[in-house]
């Protein structure tokens, strides 16, 4: 295991923090915020906190929610220079077989990564999750390997994925809290909201196939701030409904499965987000890629990496709290070997509150660092020689 030292303490006036599960444990899970429903989940994206909750851990069908973890893997893939915006993915014969909602793509047929996410995002097009499932793993069954592998690297224990579309298969679902995790993790990246936040779009522009999408999260037109994620139905999983919407620097996610009508399933989570805007605030820390300090590189063609937070960091209190004084606590691995990845895990901040850590988010390497050669290595160590023998 690799050795951890710690390098900065530092406290500030805040708002007083709070613990996630103690903001769960005031509150009385059975309270009918919402109804109708199978299940429902309601949470803080910058700090997890659950802020309500109805049969979460319910294992059920997601239907085209499971499209946010497709989507989180091509975020990823972006994010880590593997895929590019105005890449042109081609579509199989396969990928255009597909049933359900689509985009009609056609065997042979390009578009580029940011029209294909476009598809996902307003149209649910299951055609364009395959091909570019098939982009970035080679196959749709070695990319539900890594939804399932992403899966379990989150801590899901209630997620199971047979296909990346959320067509009805035996073995296949999810949870509400498990839906808003990975919620959680796509809103990292922030430019997935100027996808999933559009009410409408045109794909194919210039052609005479020009096909209009519409979102079939109609929230996004007619709930200020909703910008996102995902609409799901089948007649196994009924009407669900993954949202977002951000108000006063606070983003939250909001969860429905099976709620009998599309209408039903909207007005649910109305309640939830105007529950969650009406009761708390949040005041944001750091954002996403922020450099919080240097790492020590052995072996590298550099010899330190930035570390930057993996995720926008915030507090969350009620309306109202009063403040105290919290402290941030910054812990980086010693000398960590190259080469490193863009986005490994570099270390950890930490906030404290009367010594009790109450938040804790990974901090990562800012690019990638190459294994430095043996030349670069000699000289390094000759110059380390020279100057001890002045």
């Amino acid at each position: 295991m690799k050795r951890f030292v710690s390098f900065i303490v530092t406290s500030f006036l805040l708002t007083s923090l709070w613990i996630p599960s103690a903001f769960a444990a005031e509150e009385k899970k059975d309270t009918d915020i919402v109804s109708n429903v199978k299940s429902a989940v309601l949470i803080e994206r910058d700090t997890g906190t659950v802020l309500y909750e109805k049969n979460s851990n319910e294992e059920l069908p997601p239907a085209s929610m499971t499209k946010i973890m497709t989507m989180l893997l091509i975020m990823e893939a972006i994010d880590e220079g593997k895929l590019s915006w105005n890449e042109k993915v081609r579509t199989s014969e396969y990928a255009a077989s597909m049933g359900g909602s689509q985009i009609f793509l056609e065997p042979g047929e390009e578009m580029t990564t940011k029209e294909m996410l476009r598809g996902i995002a307003i149209g649910s097009g299951n055609d364009a999750s395959v091909a570019m499932a098939e982009r970035i793993a080679g196959s749709e069954d070695a990319f539900v390997d890594m939804m399932n592998a992403k899966a379990k690297e989150l801590g899901l224990k209630h997620t199971f994925f047979k296909n990346t579309t959320g067509l009805p298969v035996s073995g296949h679902y999810s949870t509400a809290s498990d839906m808003a995790i990975m919620a959680k993790e796509l809103l990292k990246y922030e430019g997935i909201t100027k996808f999933t936040g559009m009410y409408e779009a045109y794909l194919r522009e210039n052609t005479d196939k020009k096909f209009w999408l519409v979102n079939t999260n109609k929230l996004v037109r007619f709930y200020p701030g909703v910008d996102g994620l995902k609409t799901g139905f089948t007649a196994e999983a009924k009407y669900c409904l993954t949202a977002t919407a951000q108000k006063d620097g606070m983003r939250v996610i909001a969860v429905v499965f099976g709620a009998p009508t599309s209408k039903e399933r909207n007005a649910q989570v109305t309640k939830l987000l105007n529950y969650a805007f009406a009761q708390y605030q949040t005041h944001p820390m750091f954002k996403r890629n922020q450099t919080i300090g240097l790492a020590k590189v052995s072996k590298g063609k550099e010899k330190t990496i930035e570390a930057v937070t993996s995720e926008p960091i915030s507090i969350l209190t009620k309306k109202g709290e009063k403040t105290q004084d919290v402290k941030q606590r910054i812990t980086l691995q010693k000398k960590i070997k190259a080469p490193i990845t863009k986005g490994d895990q570099v270390g950890t901040i930490q906030l404290v509150k009367n010594g009790k850590v109450i938040l804790e988010s990974p901090l990562v390497a800012s690019k990638s660092v190459k294994e430095a050669g043996w030349w670069t290595l000699y000289k390094r160590a000759f110059g380390m020689f020279t100057k001890s023998g002045k």
